[in-house]
């Protein structure tokens, strides 16, 4: 049910003031892409390069959020909607508090993806498509999902029994496949400093 008698409340403070304080702009880097493509481990990485270069950052991961803000959802199609849903509601949050936000969820609907654009100015929202081979996915497996799934364990998996659908005109994509870790946070870094000035 939908609250009721709610006045949105200005701050005195504005998101461009906080982007001013410090000293870069405020976006998110929406990291999608298969379980086992590199999602987590590559927006650790980013974050850690921007951070040493001074700005200021918050990292937002597919399970460290299921832990407490969606300890509530399961995986049907419609809890992942939500899921997602929430977390773009937060991440526009913190890009309004002037932090570079980096997300790293599965987020398998493009409808779902394009909803969570919408909240965000133009230049705010960076998709990035970690690409990677099932196949190597499988492989990779750290979680040992895949095993899980292929077995009939897990129902509704993501590139198994339920649909991945990747996205049609991301801002980036790095094939994990292809590229190692340094030079997939590189092609990140790069692609930010050519279009956002951050240094």
């Amino acid at each position: 049910m939908r609250a009721k008698h709610i006045t949105w409340h200005e701050s005195k403070v504005t998101k461009e003031d906080r982007q001013r304080l410090n000293g870069h702009q405020s976006m998110v880097l929406w990291f999608t892409g298969l379980s086992g493509s590199g999602k987590s481990t590559l927006s650790v990485a980013v974050e850690k390069a921007l951070f040493e270069k001074g700005m200021r950052t918050y990292r937002l991961d597919g399970d460290n959020v299921r832990y407490g803000l969606n300890n509530n959802l399961g995986f049907s199609a419609e809890d992942r909607s939500e899921n997602i849903r929430r977390v773009g509601e937060v991440s526009k949050l913190m890009v309004d508090a002037g932090l570079i936000t980096l997300t790293a969820f599965i987020s398998p609907y493009r409808e779902d993806r394009e909803k969570v654009r919408q909240l965000f100015s133009e230049r705010e929202f960076i998709e990035v498509y970690v690409k990677c081979d099932l196949r190597i996915c499988e492989q990779r497996d750290p979680k040992g999902l895949y095993k899980k799934a292929r077995a009939g364990k897990i129902k509704g998996f993501t590139g198994i029994d339920d649909p991945y659908e990747a996205p049609e005109d991301p801002e980036l994509i790095i094939d994990t496949g292809k590229l190692s870790l340094q030079q997939s946070v590189e092609t990140i870094i790069q692609h930010l400093r050519k279009n956002y000035d951050i240094s």
